[in-house]
């Protein structure tokens, strides 16, 4: 089943909650723009795919959830697109009985996803969770990034470059006069 963005990432499963533990549905989402929170920014829409298989509690979720991040090399500065290509493995219980309607107690596991009372998951938190967590603390623009130099903050890798002797401190002027015994 291919879904639209415009469906905000929300899948009916009250049909696979009536059927055998076991069962599932695969979804594929496309073009999804996420709220990532302060500091990360989507620099391609989010592509979902997913299996959502019936348990004997509620249905799990297994895919991946792949976007690009605009972000700032932690070396150099420049701008760097990160790609992000996450797993996505998470219980989604329900918060309604299926069958009665009645309420399900959740204090017994306060921190799972829930599904909502008219028995939809909302992949939103759980691909922006995903999302969040896989993306990097310090990314690079490649590995070998010089990044900038401490003394001018010049682009190492534009090659090397020259600085005047810095005048010395005449604290340690009497410093310069000692010989390494080399």
């Amino acid at each position: 089943m291919t879904t639209s963005p415009e469906d905000a990432l929300v899948v009916n499963v009250s049909g696979l909650l009536g059927e055998l533990p076991g069962s599932h549905r695969d979804v594929a989402i496309e073009g999804v723009v996420l709220d990532l929170g302060e500091g990360l920014r989507q620099a391609a829409p989010l592509a979902l795919d997913a299996r959502i298989a019936r348990t004997n509690r509620g249905v799990i979720v297994t895919g991946h959830a792949r976007t690009r991040l605009a972000d700032t090399c932690g070396r150099c500065l420049a701008a760097v697109e990160v790609a992000i290509d996450v797993p996505i493995d998470e219980e989604v219980l329900p918060s309604i009985e299926l069958q009665s309607g009645l309420a399900i107690d959740i204090t017994q596991d306060p921190e799972a996803f829930r599904l909502s009372d008219h028995h939809e998951l909302d992949l939103e938190p759980l691909a922006r969770e995903a999302v969040q967590l896989a993306a990097p603390i310090a990314p690079v623009c490649r590995p070998d990034c010089p990044g900038l130099c401490p003394e001018c903050g010049g682009d190492m890798s534009a090659g090397a470059h020259e600085h005047a002797d810095a005048p010395i401190d005449p604290r340690l002027a009497k410093l310069a006069e000692f010989e390494t015994g080399e």
